[in-house]
């Protein structure tokens, strides 16, 4: 499986169950790369996509504990048992998890591959995800040129978890 995030310098996600910045090269990426693909998120982030909806063109998978939500097209599982189970109808490369930090953190020990946009620039936040700097599991094995945007300036990078 797949995990794919925007971080700032401490490795930050997200305020208020919103993203940190909106850079258009990154939702770019994010698009090309999950499209057609297998998106697992919590309840909070399908909550704080536009219009609250799954993303088109994708298999949105949303793990909540609310025994009773329920969204037109999305796959609703309540727990990783369930959601592990679900994950198994699909080809392990064609899974990303998409967020947020609890769903990061429950299922990065299920991925081996992690897209990370890095910004450089620290930001006000209130979620995070792991840091794969820090983590002897990971590193990594790509990085682009450093992209801008207005002052920001980022890059896109890939981590590998490390063969045992």
């Amino acid at each position: 499986m797949n995990i794919i995030a925007a971080v700032d310098k401490n490795w930050a996600i997200g305020l208020n169950n919103k993203l940190l910045v909106s850079i258009p090269q990154d939702m770019a990426f994010f698009r090309h790369v999950t499209k057609g693909k297998v998106v697992v998120m919590g309840r909070k982030t399908l909550e704080s996509l536009p219009g609250g909806t799954g993303l088109k063109n994708r298999v949105n998978i949303v793990l909540t504990t609310d025994k009773n939500y329920s969204k037109p097209d999305i796959v609703i599982v309540n727990n990783e048992k369930e959601l592990l189970k679900e994950l198994i109808k699909y080809e392990a490369e064609d899974i990303f998890i998409i967020g947020g930090e609890a769903v990061y953190r429950l299922l990065l020990p299920h991925c081996d591959k992690a897209y990370i946009t890095k910004i450089d620039h620290a930001y006000n936040a209130d979620s995070w995800f792991p840091n794969l700097d820090k983590d002897p599991d990971w590193t990594m094995t790509k990085t682009s040129d450093e992209q801008t945007y207005f002052d920001l300036e980022y890059v896109f990078t890939i981590y590998e978890r490390k063969a045992v």
